[in-house]
């Protein structure tokens, strides 16, 4: 079952993920640069190795988050909340900030990708607990 509530939370990361992204994508196309084709989308689109990186990395963050949510005893929706958006906030975002702070990269850029960690951490401590 362990593995099911893993996947889950991976997927439910990936798809909220999926939103926030179609959502922002405009603003986050460039603030990060990315270049597009004539047709405004990402020169990458069709590539699927970044989907599937993605995935994968949701995949390890969701286990290691199960991990240390069966340690602490974090069983409940509102604590799975609580603590998968802390993960995101002041774990997961900081590392971004600074990452993209030494390479020059944008600020909204920070507050795209950083709000994405926030949320993706927060939705998979929801899905976390739910199982």
């Amino acid at each position: 079952m362990e593995i099911l509530s893993v996947l889950a939370a991976a997927l439910a990361s990936y798809v909220v993920g999926s939103v926030w992204y179609m959502t922002l994508a405009k603003p986050w196309m460039k603030a990060a640069e990315i270049e597009t084709d004539e047709s405004g989308r990402p020169a990458n689109a069709s590539d699927p190795l970044p989907y599937i990186t993605a995935f994968v990395c949701a995949v390890v963050v969701a286990g290691m988050m199960r991990h240390v949510f069966s340690l602490s005893g974090i069983d409940t929706i509102g604590a799975g909340l609580i603590a998968g958006l802390g993960v995101g906030l002041f774990m997961a975002a900081p590392w971004i900030v600074t990452n993209y702070s030494f390479a020059g990269r944008n600020r909204a850029l920070m507050l795209i990708d950083g709000g994405y960690a926030a949320l993706g951490c927060a939705t998979m401590g929801v899905v976390l607990t739910l199982f």
